[in-house]
């Protein structure tokens, strides 16, 4: 039996995240702006096959959140997926998990950012598109970032806000949509094909993530052998449940239109069934969950390229900070204008799929950790760690599992992500010859 690294022991933090606030805190992460837009996308591709897609993907989640329950059990140190990863393979590793998950974080926010313009397109129809497009997306990443810039309270004070708002559409769509499910929408099409099963797991991946986010204060949790697998289950479960209610009722009350409803799907259900107020209340619930995402984003994924330049593995600058808001806004300006380039030239299920290749990597560096950390038996003290039969085998299916998702990316989607693993390797091995010619 091992301890994880003791340089990376947590002093000073208080262990005050009990079961119910770290369900909920992976709720929030994982329930966003993707499952406004999803179920159309998803409906054009298999129709009423839908919910398999659902099921699968939560089957496939389940392996991946129960090996990050097995590593969270064992290392209960913050930074959650960086933790177990060090733990298990060292910092070169863990360094390449957290480019992967930086860079999912500045994809996804540029997917969001180019579906809140096309859903301001709807209501404004000069901001879909030209010249109205690139100043209304000019105008949320920089005013996001100036909010974030002035302080992380302030920041945390906007996520706090939209939280719950963006969570009340979608509860009011499946209590009164449900009532207007036409039967014959949702009849069986037969099996899809392996390969449109796999592609829309791919897409789908984007509403099921943010676990690993949620995981990152492992080092403030009440006893995480116990906390970290029933919060990670509990809320795939309700997540899972809320998922299938949305496609259900969507594709029960559009029917063959859902498919046609690429841009603002629950929208149009929506107006079918509560008029075209209901459709301004969907479309007002897509815009705040869409900007409670962007702000959750603008608070956390900058400290990143911080804590890269506090490293000396970007530019020292990168570590500024404000000398009156005391906030890294370098990075934060980096990383809302790089968001702000991508949204601009790329389309929602571009930029989703890039960004699931690289957290599906991130996933699979995670299994293999569990993996690695349950044949080393590495335990956080005297607790003992989460115990689930066949503990040995999770990990193994569940990196067969994101193999399998991950067969269905192009060579370009994989391209984007080996490209920057190859900046990464090429950064981390210059900072590790300084370091070896400060200490030589």
């Amino acid at each position: 039996m091992t301890s994880p690294p003791s340089p990376r022991a947590d002093g000073g933090l208080v262990r005050g995240i009990g079961l119910r606030a770290l369900t909920a805190s992976i709720v929030n992460a994982t329930v966003g702006a993707g499952i406004f837009v999803l179920p159309g996308v998803v409906g054009a591709q298999l129709g009423a096959a839908a919910p398999v897609a659902y099921i699968v993907c939560a089957l496939t989640m389940g392996l991946i959140v129960a090996s990050l329950a097995i590593a969270g059990s064992r290392v209960s140190l913050t930074g959650g997926p960086y933790a177990y990863i060090e733990a298990a393979f060292g910092p070169y590793v863990a360094f390449l998990g957290g480019v992967l998950l930086w860079l999912s974080c500045v994809l996804a926010a540029a997917s969001v950012g180019s579906a809140l313009a096309s859903t301001a397109g709807l209501l404004v129809p000069s901001l879909g598109a030209g010249l109205g497009r690139a100043v209304f997306l000019l105008l949320l990443f920089g005013t996001l970032a100036t909010v974030n810039v002035r302080g992380v309270r302030q920041g945390a004070g906007v996520v706090q806000l939209l939280t719950l708002a963006k969570l009340l559409p979608l509860i009011l769509f499946v209590a009164v949509g449900i009532f207007f499910v036409d039967p014959g929408n949702l009849g069986w099409p037969g099996a899809p094909s392996g390969s449109a099963l796999g592609e829309t797991v791919l897409l789908l991946v984007f509403a099921f993530v943010g676990v690993e986010l949620a995981l990152i204060p492992s080092g403030e949790v009440r006893e995480p052998s116990r906390t970290v697998p029933l919060a990670v289950f509990l809320a795939l479960g309700i997540t899972t449940l809320l998922y299938l209610a949305i496609q259900l009722v969507a594709q029960g009350v559009l029917g063959s239109d859902l498919a046609r409803s690429i841009d603002a799907p629950l929208a149009e259900a929506s107006a079918r069934f509560l008029g075209a107020g209901g459709r301004s209340l969907v479309l007002a619930g897509t815009a705040v969950s869409m900007l409670g995402y962007l702000s959750g984003d603008m608070l956390g994924a900058p400290r990143l390229l911080f804590a890269f330049g506090r490293d000396g593995v970007l530019p020292a600058v990168f570590a500024s900070v404000h000398p009156r808001f005391h906030s890294p806004h370098v990075a934060i300006a980096s990383h809302a204008a790089l968001a702000y380039g991508l949204a601009f030239v790329g389309s929602f299920g571009q930029l989703v799929l890039l960004s699931n290749v690289a957290v599906l990597l991130l996933y699979l560096l995670c299994s293999a950790g569990a993996f690695e950390l349950t044949g080393r038996d590495v335990r956080d003290g005297d607790a003992v760690p989460f115990r689930l039969p066949g503990a040995r085998v999770v990990p193994v299916l569940a990196c067969l599992a994101v193999g399998w998702i991950l067969s269905s990316a192009t060579g370009e989607e994989l391209a984007v992500t080996g490209v920057v693993t190859v900046i990464a390797t090429a950064l981390y091995l210059i900072r590790w010859a300084r370091r070896r010619g400060r200490d030589g």
